[in-house]
């Protein structure tokens, strides 16, 4: 199947970077798992960490790995609240966080260094990473082999699915095989007749994003809008955040002008979305909402709307950005989630885990996970499932996709959770090769 051919090339690339850190590999003793090494130092099979619950008043650390406020904002802030609600480890607190680079794609050896450089941290007993860039399961792996002790939790996996299910013991994400379905669901409903989907080649190599993908365009034909698929520079090479968000600006127009407004218009990068919101809401287009959805994903700096003193405060957030959009003319034509998917997994993956080592809680847990999330999204729906593999149709324990209702401005709760996903959705396949050469076609169209 297709899908194993860029799973070889993902676990080529990650023995490369393995080879820069260590010099041979070595077994990992995971008694309670039952599993080794591969050869080329990314398990070969599923590992768990061998944790003890904590006695009363010991000492522990987790450590948190985002991204940096301009490429992961949500996520960012969401580490420095937990460091606020835990304290510092470096000042008698739990949390100890640290950024890997915005050129990420370029610089994995530091992104590594920096994951695993947590374990050097004896009292390190969990380390948490969202999104989990290229390099991750890597840094996993190394972490495995000198601490098996540390719980690895794995958030917004850009990598192999099979690596990041075999070198975490936990692996949360958006549902993106129910929202490939949902997402088009909710664009009919709010109007829309077409769907614009912007992206780019590196972001297609990522399986749950190609699946996606594969599956918005299918939705497209069984509920009647059009697909169009549109290209967009990566912001993680040369060209940089800047000129990726200048390509967005100059070219939403000229595709609203194409396509129409009725047109309903997703892009898969951060750094894209706040130049395709100002564009969508001028040009009188439709966004559904965030490729990791929040109501701070684009929308503030997009439409000028002031939250620095309501940091934390979602439904006031929401609010406030609510007003600018209606008064911008996205009245039912612009959405998001309620709650930032970024920072509820991250704060939610501390709570579940401060609650695991203390032997209250299980690590795979549906109702658990969800029920850690929604500390921090009252009043927001969440559904929640085990990823299928579509090779062999196993289902990952360890591998949990959540989604949460819709919110449209000027309107409310769109109720997607309540939406059903047809099952040939959920088993169909990717052929990469063809979404590849779409990508391509779809780059020639718009002049890159």
């Amino acid at each position: 199947m297709k899908i194993r051919r860029k799973r070889l090339l993902s676990l080529g690339l990650v023995l490369a970077m393995l080879l820069v850190f260590t010099a041979a590999c070595t077994k990992v003793d995971t008694t309670n798992a039952g599993k080794t090494e591969g050869a080329d130092g990314v398990a070969a099979e599923a590992t768990k960490a061998e944790y003890e619950t904590l006695k009363e008043g010991e000492e522990y650390h987790i450590g948190i790995i985002t991204g940096t406020v301009s490429q992961a904002e949500d996520e960012f802030r969401a580490a420095q609240d937990a460091i606020e609600k835990y304290g510092n480890a470096d000042e008698g607190g739990i949390i100890r966080h640290d950024t890997y680079p915005d050129r990420f794609e370029a610089e994995q050896e530091t992104t590594i260094a920096k994951i695993v450089a947590m374990a050097d941290d004896p009292q390190m007993r969990a380390v948490i990473v969202n999104q989990s860039v290229p390099g991750t399961s890597a840094a996993f792996t190394q972490i495995r082999q000198k601490r098996p002790d540390i719980i690895l939790i794995n958030l917004v996996a850009q990598e192999d699915t099979i690596m990041a299910e075999n070198t975490a013991d936990l692996v949360l994400d958006a549902d993106n095989v129910g929202r490939g379905y949902r997402i088009v669901e909710a664009a009919k409903q709010m109007g829309a007749t077409k769907f614009a989907h912007i992206t780019f080649p590196r972001h297609m190599s990522i399986e749950l994003l190609a699946l996606r993908r594969a599956i918005m365009e299918e939705a497209c034909k069984d509920l009647g809008l059009e697909f169009i698929s549109l290209n967009a520079p990566d912001p993680t090479t040369d060209i940089g955040v800047p000129g990726a968000q200048q390509y967005i600006a100059e070219n939403i127009q000229p595709w609203i002008d194409k396509y129409g407004k009725d047109t309903a218009f997703f892009c898969t990068n951060d750094a894209h979305t706040e130049p395709l919101l100002r564009g969508v809401a001028a040009g009188g287009a439709i966004f559904v909402e965030q490729d990791l959805p929040s109501p701070i994903m684009g929308y503030p700096k997009a439409f000028s709307v002031d939250i620095q003193d309501k940091a934390g405060d979602w439904q006031a957030i929401n609010s406030e950005v609510e007003k600018a959009v209606v008064a911008a003319g996205g009245s039912e034509r612009m959405g998001t989630w309620a709650y930032s998917l970024g920072y509820s997994l991250t704060l939610g993956s501390v709570d579940l885990v401060t609650d695991v080592l203390k032997g209250e809680k299980e690590i795979t847990n549906i109702d658990q996970v969800i029920e850690a999330i929604s500390t921090y999204t009252e009043g927001a729906n969440w559904t929640g499932s085990n990823y299928v593999d579509r090779a062999s149709g196993e289902k990952k324990e360890n591998h949990i996709l959540l989604a949460q209702d819709t919110y449209v401005y000027g309107k409310g709760y769109l109720g997607m959770d309540k939406v059903e996903v047809p099952e040939k959705y959920m088993t169909m396949n990717v052929d990469l090769d063809a979404i590849e050469q779409s990508q391509k076609d779809a780059e020639g169209e718009t002049g890159e």
